[in-house]
């Protein structure tokens, strides 16, 4: 293809390969081992990416600055269906990462399960904390997604710790907290008939990954 000309067979190889995870999980992080070089190889082959996924409907946003590479489909398909419950442990994610930053000015933020939960319970969306089996596979599914990732192998306990990745705040945008807020204050207060808790098993798309 007159696409690739000029690139060598074993970097068509890993052009083929990085496309996939970029399908697969769509943030890939610089300060993350295991997509590091992947990041780099985007910025060295930018021109051929931008191309190729123009061709299929999407566009990379290239954060330099925070290490950060999103794609993004313009038509606004492919979206993961998240559960609502997911969708809340993310919006959580982003507020302690937010606070974590703004307090401490860390460069690695990390929490820990049990900082999740007090979160959440601050909220007041109901008077339980979310089942562990929950928290471990939303947790799982974000870091499938390159958003955290879990430094500790048994998420059920408190002190498991999270490290939540810059990505956070490319899934997570200021119009999607606004939203989230006010979906988590409309459950909170009820009305009538609609007055009723989050299942677990509810969906939502507020999140744009």
């Amino acid at each position: 293809m007159e696409l690739f000309e000029g690139m060598l067979q074993k970097d068509r190889e890993e052009f083929r390969r990085v496309c996939n995870r970029l399908m697969s999980s769509c943030f890939i992080m610089k300060r993350s081992e295991k997509t590091k070089s992947d990041f780099y190889f985007i910025l060295r082959h930018r021109e051929v990416f931008d191309r190729y996924l123009d061709v299929l409907g999407y566009t990379l946003e290239v954060g330099e600055s925070s290490g950060v590479i999103q794609l993004v489909n313009r038509e606004n398909n492919n979206h993961v269906q998240l559960k609502l419950i997911d969708s809340i442990i993310l919006l959580i994610l982003r507020i302690l990462y937010d606070e974590k930053k703004r307090e401490l000015s860390l460069t690695d933020v990390v929490v820990n399960v049990g900082e999740i939960q007090e979160k959440y319970m601050s909220l007041k969306i109901r008077e339980r904390q979310i089942d562990k089996t929950v928290m471990n596979n939303a947790l799982r599914l974000f870091r499938r997604y390159n958003l955290v990732e879990t430094l500790d192998r048994d998420l059920t306990q408190e002190d498991a710790r999270v490290l939540i990745y810059d990505s956070i705040v490319m899934a997570v945008r200021a119009d999607d907290i606004r939203q989230t807020m006010q979906l988590i204050d409309r459950y909170r207060r009820g009305s009538g008939e609609n007055n009723e808790e989050i299942k677990e098993d509810s969906t939502d798309q507020l999140a744009p990954i």
